[in-house]
């Protein structure tokens, strides 16, 4: 990492991110409903290429199907949970309620701003924003296949948010805060946008020891979500650093032994 600089590194993410979508962008129009590239409508992976994980091999993402086991994405079509690259359920986690406005960090092709939105209602509010232009338009063509009328995708970095200050409730995000080059920044951008007494509820990879050297300046690990994650420890002190109270965290450790984690991560805005 330390011949890179942040832009080159949103740059490289952005554009591994737009491969992967892209197909999927450029078949909407001709994926027949209730179909998927990951097999049939049942969910079993016939082993195509968009079904991949984002992480390595030996490092596995959690599959969509145990990822939101408890979740009901029945009526989302394939251009939606086919580009869901994530390792947790914020929604699970955020225990919304209906009127909340809802921020999604990272929001690529919907999945948890629609499942938001159910959980909000349509006194609710969900904003997307994702850095990835081709992951916006996907994101804006599902929500237009789902009726989604109380959610809006907008383009932009997680450390420079497109957000009033003090707008909204909650700021759920799944594995993508890893891949952000200034944590601190993504924190301090949180910050602004909750209302007093709004938290911060998300999933994401962190380390359970050191990062290996060998892997802190590979890019392809950085998009994998691998580079970027920070030890657990520094990724809530940088939380506490923004200002936020209560901080909590509930890792399990993916196996084998490497050190990876999957992480919720639960923090709030002091009230006053």
């Amino acid at each position: 990492m330390a011949d890179r600089t942040p832009e080159e590194i949103r740059s490289e993410v952005s554009k591994a991110y737009a491969s992967r979508v892209r197909p999927t962008l450029e078949a909407i129009d001709l994926v027949p409903a209730g179909t998927s590239c990951c097999g049939a409508d049942d969910g079993a992976p016939s082993g195509g290429d968009c079904c991949g994980n984002v992480a390595p091999d030996d490092i596995q993402i959690v599959r969509i199907a145990e990822m939101y086991a408890d979740a009901n994405i029945g009526d989302l079509p394939a251009t939606v949970t086919d580009v869901a690259f994530g390792c947790g359920n914020p929604t699970a986690i955020a225990a919304l309620q209906p009127g909340e406005t809802v921020l999604d960090l990272g929001s690529g092709g919907g999945i948890d701003c629609f499942l938001a939105a159910k959980m909000v209602g349509e006194s609710g509010r969900v904003l997307g924003v994702d850095t990835t232009p081709e992951m916006v338009a996907l994101a804006r063509k599902n929500a237009a296949k789902v009726g989604a009328a109380n959610v809006e995708f907008r383009l932009g970095e997680i450390e420079h948010l497109p957000i009033e200050t003090g707008s909204v409730d909650v700021i759920i995000s799944n594995c993508v805060i890893n891949l952000s080059p200034d944590k601190d920044q993504v924190f301090r951008e949180a910050w602004r946008a909750l209302r007093p007494g709004g938290r911060l509820q998300v999933s994401d990879i962190v380390w359970t020891k050191p990062v290996p050297a060998n892997v802190q300046g590979d890019m392809e690990q950085w998009a994998g979500c691998i580079a970027g994650a920070l030890v657990e420890s520094e990724y809530l002190a940088k939380i506490r650093g923004a200002g936020f109270e209560r901080v909590t965290s509930t890792a399990l450790e993916y196996p084998g032994g490497k050190g990876i984690a999957s992480a919720d991560v639960v923090a709030y805005k002091p009230l006053g």
